[in-house]
């Protein structure tokens, strides 16, 4: 009985995929919207879609990633995997905030990796100009979901609004093949944590925690320092501040 926007990184993707899949026999429905991670630009009219579609977000599911064998900087002076792993969901959710607020009770859930326990972060240097690895730069972003997750749970307690990170587990997804290798498990499972955080009512309350296998589980010290968490939040908007 969910209306799911499905996003792909263009047009052809995402109507592609949504050709594939089929809500209508359960009383779904299904949309396209589309827009690249990389182009700030395009997030910003990717919002500008989704509020054409509905005047309300129950759930906003940041999934999107990549993963980089050479480092690379985007259009607008990002490196590559900050730019779509950090920037662009950091972009998107802050301007879908006021229709998500619309829900009775808005949920954001973040995917992020256990790889973050790898990573240290300077928000002094978002470009990761020093010592640039594909998995560094791809730990360091996911270290920036949950600071991020954290910072903006913090900032919506007085609201209806829930926001919590995930680990989906090793999947055999075209990241993992592209980053890592072959094997990990199947998608299904990949994805239920962050079904779970979408739609059961035993979280309704619960916000700013991050869960592997739908638990609580502890992240990294990094991970929960209140103190960068502020300063990636600032060093973010200070680097957006022309899209916001």
């Amino acid at each position: 009985g969910w209306h799911v926007l499905v996003h792909g990184r263009n047009e052809a993707k995402a109507t592609s995929t949504v050709a594939d899949i089929s809500l209508s026999a359960r009383g779904g429905k299904a949309t396209p919207v589309w827009g690249d991670f990389s182009r700030m630009q395009e997030i910003v009219t990717l919002a500008e879609q989704i509020a054409a579609h509905v005047v309300r977000l129950d759930v906003l599911i940041n999934n999107a990633g990549a993963y980089k064998k050479e480092r690379c900087m985007t259009e607008d002076g990002f490196e590559m995997t900050m730019a779509i792993n950090h920037f662009a969901p950091f972009l998107l959710t802050t301007k879908l905030m006021k229709i998500v607020e619309q829900a009775p009770e808005g949920r954001i859930v973040v995917v992020s990796s256990m790889t973050h326990k790898n990573a240290d972060l300077d928000p002094d240097d978002l470009e990761l100009s020093r010592n640039w690895s594909g998995y560094d730069a791809y730990a360091t972003s996911k270290l920036a979901n949950i600071l991020f997750t954290n910072a903006l749970a913090k900032r919506k307690r007085s609201s209806s609004v829930v926001v919590n990170s995930l680990h989906p587990g090793v999947i055999r997804t075209k990241l993992l093949r592209a980053s890592f290798g072959n094997g990990g498990g199947k998608v299904q499972d990949g994805a239920k944590t962050s079904v779970y955080l979408s739609t059961s009512p035993k979280i309704a309350d619960i916000t700013g925690e991050y869960f592997v296998d739908c638990k609580i589980t502890e992240s990294s010290r990094a991970a929960r320092d209140t103190d960068l968490a502020e300063a990636l939040w600032s060093s973010t908007e200070t680097s957006l501040i022309k899209f916001l």
